[in-house]
């Protein structure tokens, strides 16, 4: 499917967030590992979502879908699998990584699979970690990347991880840890990547009733003796998808409001509005919104999103019209997400004209005059939709493939209608 976006004057808007996907994946499991019934209400059907609650009815859990609603029969901590199962988790990063602990929960051993892209990126320190947990990990092609066999039964004890690739790492030993054998204490010696997920994840345990005692990033202890109880879940609105909105008003002034968000959310792209409001934009937040004005010329920023990953594409668009440099920090974790979005960023910006430049660490965003062209997002939701909202901006900009966004937004074009034909 193609998207043709042409430039659009000022704007008056109002849209819905979607649900948040990661709170999405994390209330499967949990009401997956609970004892009794869970119905979690508004959440996202997306591919990845999919992914994860088709994973976990391979495993013996029962799952019902009625509308806007899943209803799960929990499984107390005890998978009923009774045969030796494959996982082919596609290209959904955050389904394999969270369901690779879990898999010690099961009978039988598990193989975690999924895309040639998903074969390409990292899960060596996860897999590790999980022989001091009382685990193997076996790389079934090659070392330190899917797939990979997962068998033995989750002990507990002390474990040290590297999240500094990936915070979903620790995630996966956190959300598993209330049904090991004895309390788990997850070290985690360097600063993890997307640390804002973290609190995600400890969000939904809590809410399900685990304990956790933490010192920062830093050291996490899981009681096993609270473990989840199954309960009625509503699943927030999505920053990270609502980001594309508020870049809108951001890039074709006027103003734009998005409800269904959580003010006082601990998602870490929530900030994106903080580096809209340093670049000149107005924000302002109701019980249930937030509202970004586009009140003129931009700025650019130096700002660190190493917290806020799945916006840095929406920002480096706004950066691209900005009246000087921007530099976006704490973003090297973003090789390894569903392409290389630094670098992949970085040469479709420069092949509409743009002045950029990248380390391993950071990207720059100079001022220059933009043109349109064809952008291929290779199979990568947020790249097809950082750049359509470009293109409203600076216009004839074409989207290929622009059915990715299924990944994580199925709704976005619907949305985008009195927008983008």
């Amino acid at each position: 499917m193609k998207k043709s976006v042409q430039r659009h004057g000022k704007v008056d808007l109002t849209f819905a967030a979607p649900p948040s996907k990661s709170f999405t994946h994390r209330a499967l499991i949990a009401g997956t590992l609970a004892s009794g019934k869970t119905t979690i209400f508004r959440p996202l059907d997306a591919e990845d979502t999919r992914l994860t609650a088709t994973a976990l009815r391979r495993l013996g859990v029962a799952i019902v879908e009625q509308p806007n609603r899943l209803i799960i029969t929990g499984c107390n901590g005890a998978f009923r699998d009774k045969n030796p199962t494959t996982l082919d988790l596609d290209n959904s990063g955050t389904s394999l990584r969270l369901l690779t602990t879990l898999a010690l929960l099961c009978n039988n051993p598990v193989i975690l699979t999924g895309s040639a892209r998903m074969q390409e990126r990292p899960i060596g320190p996860l897999a590790e970690a999980l022989p001091a947990l009382g685990g193997t990990a076996e790389f079934q092609n090659q070392p330190g990347y899917p797939p990979l066999k997962v068998s033995g039964k989750l002990r507990g004890g002390p474990v040290e991880i590297d999240g500094s690739v990936s915070s979903q790492f620790i995630s996966s030993i956190l959300m598993a840890a209330p049904y090991a054998e004895k309390e788990i204490e997850v070290t985690i010696p360097l600063p993890p990547a997307s640390a804002s997920y973290l609190d995600i994840t400890l969000s939904v345990m809590e809410a399900f009733g685990a304990k956790v005692t933490r010192h920062g990033y830093e050291r996490f202890a899981v009681s096993n003796d609270h473990k989840y109880k199954g309960r009625r879940y509503t699943i927030e609105g999505d920053y990270s998808s609502a980001s594309y909105f508020f870049a809108i008003a951001a890039l074709c002034g006027g103003k734009v409001t998005v409800t269904k968000l959580a003010p006082d959310s601990v998602q870490g792209d929530r900030r994106f509005l903080d580096a809209l409001a340093l670049m000149g934009c107005t924000v302002t937040y109701g019980k249930d919104e937030a509202t970004v004005e586009g009140t003129g010329t931009l700025r650019g920023i130096t700002f660190d999103m190493s917290a806020s990953p799945d916006t840095v594409q929406t920002l480096c668009m706004v950066a691209a019209r900005a009246s000087t440099p921007t530099t976006i920090t704490g973003i090297s974790h973003l090789k390894f997400k569903e392409s290389d979005r630094i670098n992949g960023t970085a040469e479709r910006l420069r092949a509409l004209g743009g002045d950029v430049s990248v380390d391993d660490d950071s990207i720059t965003i100079c001022p220059a005059p933009l043109h349109g062209g064809t952008i291929d997002p290779e199979n990568d939701h947020r790249t097809a939709m950082s750049f359509a909202i470009l293109g409203l901006a600076v216009g004839g900009i074409e989207i290929t493939g622009a059915e990715c966004v299924n990944k994580s937004f199925p709704g976005f074009w619907d949305a985008m209608k009195g927008l983008i034909p």
